[in-house]
């Protein structure tokens, strides 16, 4: 296992971190079904991933991740607690809430977290959560009490980790990224703002979804060029902690169309890679319906076409009736945004359709 700096804090970090979503057991209402190990079984993969040299282990609460803070916490008391970096995280943005979950994480954890991030933090919360008595704030106290090591920020969103790289009472961040979504890694490892941080790599291989036409080392091959600290890997059993974890991985360098192109194998996707350039002036999410149309086709259906459905026919109409596609004219990778909404709006409007079914499984 090799190791890198997180950021500025003066910690070493295994390259690969383990992520404790698949070993939760139960119903998480946001998640989909896991491996569900019982708690001695989840505490034995996740000492096998700390033989092979994982020092990182990240989780978030029980509303979140089910039991996994709670068999991470018995995973600590068996190895000497030094030796081994925990980071825990909760969705609340408000001062209040936040300093109520770090107490109740570190008595689920029986131990004081290294890390504690806020959560999902996105444009719409950003501001509370960065403001006076905001959640930042308050992390930021129960860091110089000594309750927490060090204070992370969390988000899909370039906008939000960009906003916390230049506040000083951040010190990691946490992001997504992968060789397919790519764009908002490769805008952060041009921003020197971001070389002042810790941070954490998650979604390495989009929840699952992007084994099948790549491999595992294939996907953290391809990610290793980027300036992270730790990326994290979803790990629910033992073959896949040896997978991640038992041997050193290449560096590979994928380029983009390398990697559509196999995707083509399965269906044709949308090439689109997340840098968020393509800023909507009604406010849509472009990229994320996007993302929702390959994740739709990679596997994850039932959960894209929810996600799709919130406002799929909202933004196809604002799409179709827009006289300045600003959005088209800062993506860089010129994707025609128009004629993709519409493809995405197509998919939305015949999903279920017996006839659309039937031709979708002869292909």
């Amino acid at each position: 296992m090799r190791y890198r700096p997180l950021g500025k804090t003066g910690l070493r970090i295994s390259e690969l971190g383990f992520g404790t979503i698949p070993i939760l057991s139960g119903h998480v209402p946001v998640l989909p079904a896991y491996f569900s190990p019982d708690d001695d079984t989840a505490v034995a993969i996740m000492k096998k991933a700390f033989d092979y040299g994982c020092n990182f282990f990240d989780t978030a609460i029980p509303e979140e991740y089910g039991d996994a803070e709670y068999k991470l916490g018995r995973f600590a008391k068996t190895i000497e607690r030094s030796r081994i970096i925990i980071s825990d995280k909760a969705r609340y943005y408000s001062g209040g809430e936040i300093y109520r979950e770090v107490l109740r994480s570190t008595e689920n954890l029986g131990t004081k977290p290294d890390i504690y991030f806020v959560h999902q933090v996105d444009e719409d919360n950003a501001d509370e959560v960065f403001g006076k008595y905001g959640a930042l704030d308050t992390l930021y106290d129960l860091k110089r009490e000594g309750r927490i090591g060090l204070t992370g920020i969390a988000s899909h969103y370039y906008s939000v980790l960009y906003r916390a790289a230049l506040d000083p009472r951040v010190d990691v961040l946490q992001g997504s990224g992968n060789i397919l979504e790519r764009g908002m890694l490769d805008r952060i490892s041009e921003e020197e703002a971001f070389r002042e941080k810790g941070f954490i790599l998650n979604k390495v291989y989009a929840a699952g979804l992007l084994i099948g036409p790549f491999t595992p080392g294939e996907l953290i091959g391809g990610i290793l060029e980027y300036p992270f600290s730790s990326a994290l890997l979803g790990i629910g059993t033992f073959e896949q902690a040896e997978t991640a974890f038992a041997k050193e991985h290449e560096q590979l360098h994928f380029s983009f169309d390398e990697v559509t192109d196999r995707l083509r194998n399965k269906f044709e996707p949308i090439a689109c890679d997340r840098c968020e350039r393509c800023i909507c002036p009604y406010g849509h999410e472009i990229h994320t319906s996007f993302r929702q149309f390959n994740y739709y086709h990679l596997g994850k259906e039932f959960w894209s076409i929810n996600k799709l459905r919130m406002d799929m026919e909202q933004t196809h109409e604002h799409c179709r009736s827009c006289a300045d596609p600003v959005c088209m004219k800062e993506c860089p990778r010129k994707i025609n945004i128009p004629e993709k909404i519409g493809r995405v709006h197509e998919l939305l409007r015949t999903y279920g359709n017996p006839s659309y079914e039937a031709i979708k499984k002869e292909k």
